[in-house]
């Protein structure tokens, strides 16, 4: 077995910093069990497969492909970084020669086209709900302790938990924010919670440019402590995000990618 395989640091102009993702092209269809064995032995948050829909699709012509994402313990309904990794790849490397491609996923179909500064991802809006503290309790002092909660969200949908941290810290204070990840999988075991995103709203920034929202996201439940980038990211890699509302209950994110590794995985 011999496959194509990128490796593309997303929402990032620069290589080494953004969300790294895996991305393999599948010629012909792999063995269900081969998907979670490549992603672990790549061991990123995510892994990405493209595959033909039809015997007379290729790579550079077509405009429509399957997608899946697999992190290092399981296969997962959405990733907005691999998905740009793997739009990236077709676009950057494979010269893909259309502007808009359709992904088809475990999300339905969502579109990546070409922008002059990166590539705009049309992925659907998950609704957030108010969510009682005393029901998370124990996971949020698992995770962060006694740092101050300002508001508490959960979308039942992706099975996340937004934690709003108090307005009276900075990025910094998020930045260097201490996360227990080890515990989080024995104090929610009940399949509620599958991802914690931590936030904080955003800052002028003197010269530089300001962000609405800082945030960093954690899901040990499928095998990733800390995703590198979420938003402005404030993890030791960063990254940034444009982020679109739409009328029609859609999100339009944008962003870069560079492409850091292109090889040959043989089994």
């Amino acid at each position: 077995m011999k496959l194509p395989i990128f490796i593309a640091d997303a929402f990032t102009a620069k290589a080494f910093r953004g969300n790294p993702a895996a991305v393999c092209l599948l010629e012909n269809k792999l063995d269900e069990d081969m998907h979670q064995k490549i992603a672990r032995e790549m061991n990123l948050s995510e892994t990405a497969f493209i595959r033909k829909l039809q015997p007379t699709d290729n790579f550079t012509q077509s405009s429509c492909f399957g997608l899946r994402w697999f992190t290092p313990a399981s296969e997962v309904p959405l990733c907005g970084h691999a998905t740009l990794a793997s739009a990236a790849v077709l676009f950057h490397k494979i010269k893909n020669v259309n502007s808009t491609l359709t992904f088809v996923t475990l999300s339905g179909e969502l579109k990546a086209r070409k922008a002059e500064d990166g590539i705009v991802l049309d992925l659907p809006l998950y609704p957030a709900h108010p969510q009682d503290f005393h029901e998370v309790k124990d996971l949020i002092k698992t995770a962060i302790g006694d740092t101050l909660v300002q508001d508490i969200c959960y979308s039942p949908d992706t099975r996340k938990l937004l934690v709003r941290l108090s307005d009276t810290y900075d990025r910094s204070f998020l930045e260097n924010l201490k996360v227990n990840t080890q515990n989080l999988l024995q104090v929610e075991n009940t399949g509620k919670v599958r991802g914690l995103i931590l936030t904080l709203k955003g800052e002028p920034d003197g010269q530089n440019q300001a962000f609405d929202f800082y945030s960093r996201y954690f899901a040990p439940w499928v095998g990733v402590a800390e995703d590198p980038v979420t938003a402005f990211q404030c993890s030791c890699r960063g990254g940034e995000l444009e982020i679109s509302l739409r009328s029609d209950g859609r999100v339009d994110i944008r962003g870069g990618a560079a492409i850091v590794l292109e090889g040959t995985l043989t089994a």
